[in-house]
């Protein structure tokens, strides 16, 4: 399945990098040449020759010293990375010394596509990351990682065909000493019509607004009903044609027992009703069972879908951090997309969330709604009602 999954990602790249050049092949050579790589099948892609430029922009010293790092002053913006197009980001790397406790949440990373006046990506770094709780965690998955050294990592696939454009900016009170930045990217002689651009969008809600208060157990809200979803948490909402490919989560108690059985549902083409309904929201990051629990919950992280951290299971203060992608079956859209989860059963609980959804569309982004203040990006327990509930703020 590793295999599987992985040749899926090498598959995604060199498809964008063989329908590049293949409008201006006659049809012939193109048979020919489909040929020699049906041929050439057992030879990985790695041991034949490319049509691209492999290229990198860091924070290298310019003078050539060793000070091989961004320092950014608060309310100050550093740009990470400009090129101009065709071009795919392939592989980032950031470790960041700074001040702030809540650094992570601090910095937001912007990215624009093709000159685009708004960004297509706009979040919190940690988030960005899966790291949505403002905490180091180190784990792996097939796109994103967290390695010993308070390391970076993220392997999206980010093509652009005029320009692209990184930014990341302080919003904290504290300076950034160190921000190290290694973008890798290649340059292929142009991009295919079908190649769609990458979009990262930040959302929270911190208290989710319950739909009841009337309950003592999760199962007390059994007798509630949710068939539209119209009041879930939502991920990200667009209009354009693409594909989701997943989220990152995490999850803060205000109350006691089972954050989850919230539903995934996905609106597609049709904003009145979602086409796609899962089971609960530990289905979803595709565990079961509470990740085992109140008091055997185990973090695990796999290459799609993962529980990374968990810590004061099913207890108010209780933190979780989830991901899910779809990189097996990305969801298709053509007009429309809007993914959203419950928060608990029929929206009955009052715990925090903050995510980020990653997705690929035909146009960069028109205009994301705004991001939340910082400081109310900063996890923090709410007081609100329900069993556990917690009595005081901070």
């Amino acid at each position: 399945m590793l295999d599987a999954i992985r040749s899926e990602r090498r598959g995604f790249l060199r498809r964008l990098l063989t329908f590049s050049g293949a409008a201006a092949i006659p049809v012939a050579a193109q048979a020919q040449r489909a040929q020699a790589g049906a041929d050439l099948e057992f030879l990985p892609a790695y041991a034949r020759a490319q049509k691209y430029k492999s290229l990198k922009q860091s924070s290298y010293d310019r003078t050539g010293g060793n000070a091989d790092r961004f320092q950014i002053a608060p309310g100050g913006t550093q740009e990470l990375f400009n090129d101009n197009g065709p071009g795919i980001i392939t592989h980032i790397w950031f470790t960041i010394a700074a001040q702030g406790l809540h650094h992570l949440k601090e910095l937001v990373l912007r990215a624009y596509w093709d000159g685009a006046s708004q960004p297509s990506v706009e979040t919190p770094v940690g988030d960005f990351f899966g790291l949505n709780l403002a905490e180091y965690v180190i784990y792996e998955s097939e796109y994103l990682g967290c390695s010993p050294g308070k390391s970076l990592n993220c392997y999206f696939a980010m093509p652009y065909r005029k320009s692209a454009r990184m930014t990341v900016t302080n919003e904290g009170k504290t300076p950034v000493g160190a921000y190290y930045s290694n973008i890798d990217y290649l340059k292929p002689p142009s991009l295919p019509e079908e190649a769609l651009y990458f979009h990262a969008q930040y959302r929270q809600m911190a208290p989710c607004p319950p739909t009841s208060n009337d309950w003592q157990t999760n199962g007390d809200a059994n007798k509630l009903l949710n068939p539209d979803g119209k009041l879930n948490y939502v991920y990200a909402e667009t209009r354009g044609r693409g594909q989701l490919l997943g989220v990152t989560l995490g999850v803060l108690q205000n109350q006691e027992f089972w954050m989850g059985e919230g539903d995934d549902m996905i609106f597609i083409d049709d904003e009145s009703k979602p086409l796609i309904i899962g089971t609960g929201s530990e289905d979803y990051f595709l565990g079961s069972w509470n990740f085992g629990g109140r008091d055997g919950a185990r973090a695990f992280a796999h290459r799609q879908y993962g529980a990374q951290f968990i810590a004061l299971p099913e207890r108010t203060g209780g933190r979780y951090l989830c991901y899910r992608f779809h990189g097996d079956n990305p969801v298709t859209f053509e007009r429309y997309m809007k993914h959203t989860m419950e928060h608990g059963h029929a929206n009955h609980r009052a715990d925090n969330f903050y995510s980020c959804c990653y997705w690929y569309q035909d146009k960069p982004a028109e205009r994301f709604p705004p991001l939340p203040p910082l400081a109310d990006r900063i996890p923090r327990i709410h007081a609100v009602p329900g069993p556990g509930g917690a009595v005081t703020g901070g």
